[in-house]
């Protein structure tokens, strides 16, 4: 457990700061689990990133933001790692490999990459590219999303799984890029859209490859479990998937169903909820084969889920299972279910979106300042009220405390109990007109002083030592508030809409023990753009927790303190949104290069805050003639001079072609 003063510092049951390294901020923050293999703390406390994972290779993310800074890229910097991408395919292929190897499965696995996951153009290119020696495709949702498909996958073997509700539009496009040279696969998601893949391929006098997507009874877990099961929004129940096939015999394109699909929700922390459904599926599957469709492929969806915490449990942030957990039962439980019935093993897919993307990219944001509570002790002034006399006795009495007083615990206690009666009194007392606004204050100071000593006396306390509920809590009431240059509702959606967890912690200062706790707060104005829960690998619960503050360094005047959240590459970018019009952050791809050097292979530049007005219909150029009318009339008036007029105009302009984030500038490229 973590106390601290009312200024946020830590007490002396963390680790003294003599003897903090960076070994203690690597388990402190839980990079040494989440992160592996890809995040490590370097011996100068900087974050190391090993795009290629074990293969070798680094780079020191620190000096890569001040370089990028060097080239014009201001804070916030959304910085990709293509070779983590390519080591993610890496991974996930080499896993079914090595399972389909041990089981000997006769047949193969493909994978797709979902396209909602992140439909940024830089980063489906390199997914095509990377993924071309295993045939990788992609899965479209949309009708925009299988137009990026059909024009980046030019592999004639690479799948592209084609879901989401169609109509006439869809599904024609989908029978013509079959003759394109492409293998869309028209997965039937509603009852009703298999009327009209008859229809379109009796106009078109072609059929595409079909597959159906099943309405398990199998019941997931976690934040998505509702998503799946006998209500869920898509997949056929059986009855459903019985006239389906029929339906299919009778116009002739029976032989064109190759593939059945299931789905049981996203980051599937439970392996066993995986198992149950890989058996349903599979019997289905065998079913399908028996009522005459040829198959050939079984699309098992999303839902392999990344250990965010690095707790490896079967928590909301995390998993029960490794990657390679994950393989062995798909491949076995698959070749368990078709090899009794004498039906050929289908090749494998899966659509592992979050499993490929959240690791490749990294978040890095400054902080503008912090908020602390006073504490400081005022002086007293003559004839003061009784209220306030209390508040100054009650803090003398802390001060008076000896440390070897055998009941100090209690004594604190009282104490607490004391300062918080007497500022009820002090708020009573100025709600009626008894106490002045600045004798309020010294109320609030003294009470704010006595926190202090009494987070000064629990430093010098035995760790093991047991506090009363009241004074455990005190961390929570005295942390300070760092404000953050960026927009959680652009940048981490997630953390506001489901309440996800990222791995976030200073990217710099590892080796020196963070003083103060705290909470982050965004650029927007709304009370929910805020970061207050942090993964806590050492927390006193088990693992698998979370906490609402985190342990932060103090900020030294003249110098930058850059946070980084990890493990956001999944969906944050696609849903974020333009809440108080902040817009896309710089985003960079880097490449690893040699003797240690990267390469930046793109430069993406964030919104301008005339493209956001723009967005929203707001034409640039009006606004400022608008603004220049007006400055002519108040030139006119005489409340506005000539030049002080110019230099409003000066600002205007330069705003409209700068990022939406704040670029102050100040302690930017001071040394780390």
């Amino acid at each position: 457990m973590v106390l601290a003063n009312p200024t946020g510092t830590m007490t002396a049951q963390a680790a003294n700061s003599d003897s903090w390294s960076t070994a203690d901020s690597a388990a402190l923050y839980g990079i040494d689990r989440w992160g592996d293999p890809y995040f490590s703390v370097g011996p100068r406390g900087h974050v190391i990133v090993q795009p290629r994972g074990e293969r070798g290779g680094s780079l020191d993310l620190v000096e890569l933001v001040k370089e990028l800074q060097g080239r014009d890229l201001s804070l916030p910097q959304l910085i990709r790692f293509d070779d983590i991408l390519e080591d993610r395919l890496e991974r996930l292929h080499a896993a079914f490999e090595r399972a389909i190897t041990q089981y000997g499965y006769a047949g193969r696995y493909q994978g797709v990459f979902p396209v909602k996951c992140n439909q940024q153009r830089h980063v489906v290119e390199q997914l095509v590219e990377s993924g071309r020696r295993w045939h990788f495709g992609l899965e479209a949702g949309s009708k925009a999303e299988l137009l990026i498909a059909l024009s980046l996958l030019d592999d004639p073997e690479a799948l592209l799984i084609c879901n989401g509700y169609k109509d006439i539009r869809y599904i024609e496009t989908a029978i013509l890029a079959r003759r394109l040279g492409r293998r869309p696969v028209l997965v039937i998601e509603q009852a009703d859209e298999v009327e009209r893949i008859i229809s379109a391929s009796r106009e078109l006098g072609a059929a595409p490859y079909i597959g159906i997507r099943a309405r398990l009874s199998t019941r997931s877990t976690g934040r998505w479990g509702s998503s799946v099961g006998e209500r869920a929004k898509f997949g056929l129940s059986i009855p459903d998937l019985l006239a389906t096939v029929e339906a299919l015999r009778q116009a002739g394109l029976l032989e064109d169903l190759r593939l059945l699909h299931f789905h049981v929700g996203s980051q599937i922390n439970d392996i066993a909820v995986l198992k149950d459904a890989l058996q349903e599926a599979g019997q289905i599957y065998v079913e399908l084969t028996r009522l005459g469709a040829p198959m050939g492929y079984l699309d098992v969806g999303g839902g392999l889920g990344i250990d965010y915490d690095g707790s490896r449990t079967a928590t909301a942030a995390s998993t029960n299972y490794s990657l390679q957990n994950y393989a062995n039962d798909v491949v076995a439980t698959i070749r368990e279910c078709c090899e009794p019935h004498g039906v050929t093993v289908p090749t494998l897919v899966s659509e592992s979106g979050r499993a490929i993307a959240s690791h490749f990219s990294v978040l890095v944001f400054d902080v503008l300042g912090a908020g602390a509570l006073p504490g400081a002790v005022p002086a007293a002034a003559e004839q003061e009220p009784l209220i306030l006399r209390n508040l100054r006795d009650t803090h003398a009495g802390l001060m008076a405390l000896a440390d070897d007083d055998a009941q100090l615990p209690e004594r604190l206690q009282e104490a607490w109990n004391d300062a918080l009666k007497f500022k009820e009194d002090a708020l009573a007392a100025f709600r009626l007109g008894y106490l002045s606004l600045p004798q309020r204050a010294v109320a609030e100071q003294l009470t704010w002083a006595c926190c202090q000593a009494i987070a000064a006396r629990l430093q010098r306390m035995p760790t093991d030592t047991a506090l009363p509920e009241e004074i455990q809590a005190l961390p929570a009431a005295l942390a300070g508030t760092y404000y953050a240059n960026l927009s959680v509702f652009r940048s981490a959606p997630d953390t506001w809409a489901i309440d996800q967890l990222f791995p976030i912690l200073p990217i710099h200062r590892l080796g020196e023990k963070p003083a103060r706790l705290g909470s982050f707060a965004d650029l927007t104005c709304d009370s929910d753009g805020k970061f207050a829960r942090f993964i806590d690998p050492v927390g006193r619960s088990g693992r698998g927790q979370a906490k609402p503050l985190l342990e932060l360094h103090a900020l030294r005047p003249g110098e930058p303190y850059w946070i980084g959240l990890f493990l956001g590459g999944a969906y944050q970018e696609v849903m974020g949104n333009l809440h108080n019009l902040f817009g896309s952050t710089n985003a960079v791809h880097i490449r690893l290069g040699e003797s240690g050097r990267y390469r930046i292979d793109h430069v993406v530049r964030g919104d301008t805050n005339a493209e956001v007005l723009q967005a929203m219909e707001h034409d640039p150029q009006l606004l400022l003639e608008r603004l220049r009318l007006a400055s002519e009339a108040a030139i006119g008036r005489g409340s506005l001079a000539i030049g002080d007029a110019r230099r409003l105009m000066a600002h205007l302009r330069a705003s409209l072609e700068q990022t939406t984030y704040l670029q102050d500038g100040s302690g930017e490229t001071a040394a780390l």
